[in-house]
């Protein structure tokens, strides 16, 4: 139960002595500025950073409430304002990095890079490997092209895809120019997941996984699946600014290549509950069923193959370490059901998406191999 500690509202974060991300106070403890800091990924910088001896202000509107760690943000400076039209608090201010994590359009990088770039020395971006879209390659790196416009003639999900890496790709391409390739760290995390959470895809797999049964897993065994615990990013982030460690950086994860079958097998490690695996590897029945993802799982195919095929390599050369799966899987489904999620989230989950289609595709499985 130690692990969980954080999420409960300790002080500071508590770490199990196995925990190689276990934090040693900064030999030079510095003022790092959030913009955003309330959500999913900011809550755990902050628990790390301050833990390592760091001051931390964070730029909000004031309007969302940590759903973890609630008593540190009592040891934060909170500044409030609206990045689209209210930079005020940011004026005649000195931090020694930023990072930005709300940055959601171009001009709102480019507007806090011009704004900062005189009193802060060290600019983070939090960028998405949806600067990729299309992800058509098998070994994407950083220096693979970007996505820099959204072309005519796509269909909705495609538009919403391409859009969202333009704007994370434009994004990065302001905060580099005005800072300079030398006071410029770009992140470009995959899909996170962990405690705090504010989607239920990946939250899925250890609640699923917990109730043991019959388990519909889609996808073929050999299909990549990528991921990453938040708190590693968030982790990892803190410490590149330590280092004033710039450059780009994909954030991607786990440390070795894992197929879906073997990410299912080692979810379920966590548990003790009684199991049994229906693998459905027919991707025109999967589409017929509407499954055409579930996260990490994503079927690999068109615009999508590559998506679980981004390299790792110079992120782990610059620092970037990984929990194990079990502890992240545990960490969420104690998470999950614990006061920071409400009973009508968690009741939703099991009453609507694939849980509750899950035996109807798994017998429609059976009649069709018959």
């Amino acid at each position: 139960m130690g692990a969980f500690l954080p999420f409960m509202g300790s002080s500071l974060p508590t770490f199990s002595k196995a925990d190689k991300n276990r934090p040693n106070p900064s030999p030079h403890p510095l003022n790092i500025l959030i913009l955003g800091g309330t959500s999913f990924l900011g809550p755990h910088q902050i628990a790390y950073a301050l833990n390592r001896g760091h001051s931390i202000s964070i730029f909000t509107r004031g309007r969302t409430e940590p759903t973890i760690y609630k008593k540190l943000f009592k040891k934060v400076e909170h500044l409030v304002g609206d990045r689209a039209n209210d930079l005020e608090a940011l004026k005649g201010r000195k931090w020694d990095a930023v990072i930005d994590n709300s940055g959601r359009r171009v001009q709102w990088t480019k507007d806090s890079a011009e704004l900062l770039k005189e009193n802060v020395p060290l600019y983070l971006y939090t960028s998405s490997t949806g600067v990729y879209y299309p992800y058509l390659g098998s070994n994407i790196k950083e220096e693979t092209k970007l996505v820099l416009k959204v072309p005519e003639g796509i269909n909705e999900e495609q538009s919403m895809e391409y859009g969202y890496g333009v704007m994370k790709a434009n994004s990065e391409i302001e905060a580099k120019k005005i800072y300079g390739e030398d006071r410029c760290i770009i992140v470009r995390p995959t899909y996170m997941m962990g405690p705090a959470d504010r989607t239920d895809r990946f939250p899925y797999w250890p609640e699923r996984l917990s109730r043991g049964g019959e388990v519909l897993v889609p996808g073929k065994a050999d299909d990549p699946v990528q991921y990453i615990d938040v708190r590693d990013v968030a982790e990892w982030m803190i410490r590149l600014i330590e280092n004033e460690n710039a450059g780009t950086f994909n954030a991607v994860g786990p440390a070795s290549a894992t197929g879906m079958h073997a990410f299912v097998y080692g979810a379920h490690a966590a548990f003790n509950s009684k199991a049994s695996f229906v693998m459905v590897d027919d991707y025109d029945f999967l589409m017929k069923h509407k499954v055409p993802y579930s996260i990490p799982w994503i079927m690999p195919t068109g615009d999508n193959y590559g998506s679980a095929r981004v390299n790792i390599d110079h992120g782990v050369a610059n620092g970037l370490t990984y929990r194990s799966l079990a502890q992240s899987v545990m960490d969420i489904h104690e998470w999950w059901h614990s006061d920071a999620v409400s009973e009508e989230r968690r009741t939703k989950m099991v009453k609507e998406g694939l849980m509750v289609r899950e035996k109807e595709i798994i017998a429609a499985w059976r009649e069709k191999r018959k």
